[in-house]
């Protein structure tokens, strides 16, 4: 177990390779280093890949206060001088693209390339108030009742019908978890951090090779917020999931994982037609 100090608190984080092409991976709300136990073995074959678990994630410390997604960045600033590392891919997914965004947007000379997935620009009222229903859910104490406020909505209808037994044990394995105050606290912080999110007038000058990614029925960053992103961003390349919810990764494993190693390895090449 590997830990790394950032204002008072410990930060846990894994690198599985030697660093030679490393890229890391950045968090959803919900997710935490474990959240990426199927693909390590593919990421670590030719990379090395690097993961943390954000402020109130995983087996990262719980905050003694609330705090903005800015503390993400800078914690990811002097994690990233931790290892050494000067400019690597960063990949992204929802929360964990939000924070790259306003990272690049900070600290562009680290930023190889971006890989956004389900991401948006900012927090809208509506995407806020999806938020509060989440965290009034979880501040009630009931696991269940946050469960079903907060898991189905990622997945798309067709996969949580067709998988309905999977989730059925998802639901039995998570409402426990969910149940636990303190973890839920953090993610009522995280969710809170998010609430002012606003990257817009920023997207013109991250100008370093972006993949966003979009899911066809993603009911909680919808696909327009993703065609935002990819007509401000300069170097942005936009391509959508079919038939695959917010959980994308879960839901086409093979594609996310071609997509996301296909890019990040991409040598900048010029392609004359």
């Amino acid at each position: 177990m590997a830990f790394f100090k950032y204002r008072d608190y410990d930060f846990y984080y894994e690198v599985h390779g030697d660093m030679s092409r490393p890229f890391i991976l950045l968090n959803g709300v919900m997710m935490s280093t474990k959240s990426w136990t199927p693909f390590v073995e593919e990421f670590k074959e030719h990379n090395t890949l690097i993961m943390i678990d954000f402020l109130d994630q995983g087996q990262s410390s719980k905050a003694k206060e609330s705090y903005t997604q800015d503390f993400q960045v800078e914690m990811l600033k002097a994690f990233l001088d931790f290892l050494s590392v000067k400019s690597l891919p960063i990949v992204g997914i929802s929360y964990g693209g939000e924070v790259a965004l306003q990272f690049a947007a900070k600290y562009m000379s680290y930023v190889e390339r971006l890989v956004l997935l389900n991401t948006c620009a900012t927090t809208s009222p509506w995407l806020k108030d999806i938020g509060e229903a989440w965290n009034k859910a979880g501040a009630s104490g009931d696991g269940h009742a946050y469960y079903l406020t907060t898991i189905p909505l990622i997945y798309s209808p067709a996969f949580y019908t067709k998988n309905l037994e999977w989730m059925k044990k998802r639901e039995a394995l998570l409402t426990p978890i969910f149940s636990n105050k303190v973890i839920v606290e953090g993610f009522i912080r995280l969710t809170r951090s998010a609430e002012h999110h606003d990257v817009r007038s920023e997207l013109s000058k991250i100008d370093v090779p972006t993949l966003i990614i979009s899911s066809k029925q993603d009911y909680l960053t919808p696909i327009e917020d993703q065609y935002y992103l990819a007509e401000k961003m300069p170097c942005a390349e936009h391509i959508t999931i079919e038939n695959a919810g917010h959980a994308s990764m879960y839901e086409r494993p093979v594609l996310f994982v071609s997509l996301v190693l296909g890019f990040v390895n991409k040598k900048d090449k010029k392609y004359i037609i």
